[in-house]
């Protein structure tokens, strides 16, 4: 007689306890994980929350409020033995009794070696954790259906979408054109494959001139030469390279009436705020497990971005403007 399998049932959250949540990077990611940042918040209201993060995002997930506590993660080394010593010595002085591993990497995994014992009741897949993502097809998941069902087997049945509504900015200093879309051509150094080319960037901005939207290119000094590029052959273009912080993005985006740009953070930031969206994928990433999500976002993929014509960018840009 086969023995019935054995069900799990989760401690329910304490609605006072004391809690990390640790989250590194990358920006889309971060951005993916507010909505279940906000879930771990609803569930410990009374709580007090600490978030481990990298420097790059104190000040945007400072802003969300869902935080008492902002740590940032320095990330040692394991041979810089006083920073590893001091990190071990900081998470135990806090008698954390919850902790919401949200990055689930090797480096956020082995925090968990760092508690004394009794450790905390830890979600996320270090080995040994007493509320683990136990789903062998987790990596085959969407970030966002894989963190919510990671919350679930610790006992947070509900996550919303990522509200990014607390990101407002004055934007009266850009002089904005009534009607305007944004292109985001950047993204990895690293990665040019990830990278739809300048010149395409630029034909497509200029059959967007011609039907009264302006184009405006973002992104950091990194991409200062595709945003360059693509001015320089669409004068109609404007630039706002190195102009725009994260709330001046999700502002712009919310009074935009198209963007288009490449697999990186910031379209995932334009798609959760409702603008309409399109993002553009190479065969290396799957849109099907890192595309960015909101109400009116869409993808187009080719296994190389070369090959990815303006035609098929125009079609789908039409089809986002009709809707």
């Amino acid at each position: 007689m086969k023995r019935a399998q054995k069900i799990v049932v989760p401690p329910m959250p304490d609605p006072k306890a004391r809690v990390l949540v640790i989250k590194h990077s990358a920006f889309g990611d971060v951005i993916m994980a507010l909505g279940p940042m906000k879930a771990i918040r609803l569930a410990h209201p009374e709580g007090r929350i600490t978030l481990l993060t990298t420097k790059p995002y104190a000040g945007l997930l400072e802003q969300s409020g869902l935080f008492d506590e902002i740590w940032i993660d320095e990330r040692p080394k394991a041979w810089q033995f006083g920073k590893v010593r001091d990190m071990r010595r900081r998470l135990n002085a806090e008698s954390f009794e919850r902790v919401y591993d949200l990055q689930t990497s090797d480096r956020s995994s082995s925090y968990f070696r760092l508690f004394d014992r009794p450790r905390p009741l830890w979600s996320g897949i270090a080995p040994g954790c007493a509320l683990p993502h136990a789903n062998p097809q987790r990596d085959h998941m969407h970030t966002l259906e894989r963190q919510a069902e990671q919350l679930a087997m610790a006992g947070i049945t509900r996550v919303p979408a990522p509200d990014l509504g607390f990101l407002k900015a004055d934007l009266s200093g850009f002089d904005l054109p009534g009607r305007f879309g944004l292109l985001v051509p950047g993204g990895a150094a690293h990665r040019p494959g990830k990278r739809w080319p300048a010149v395409k960037y630029a034909e497509t901005a200029g059959l967007l001139a011609d039907q009264g939207i302006v184009p405006m290119l973002i992104g950091t000094t990194a991409e200062a030469g595709a945003i360059d590029a693509v001015v320089a052959a669409e004068p109609r273009a404007v630039s706002l390279q190195g102009r725009t912080s994260f709330a001046e993005i999700a502002s712009l985006a919310r009074r935009a009436a198209i963007a288009v740009g490449n697999d990186t953070g910031p379209m995932h930031l334009i798609a959760a705020v409702g603008c309409p969206s399109l993002s553009l994928f190479s065969k290396e990433s799957d849109p099907q497990l890192t595309r960015p999500r909101g109400p009116r976002a869409s993808w187009l993929r080719s296994d190389r971005l070369v090959d990815l014509s303006v035609g098929e960018v125009a079609t789908a840009i039409r089809r986002l403007l009709e809707t």
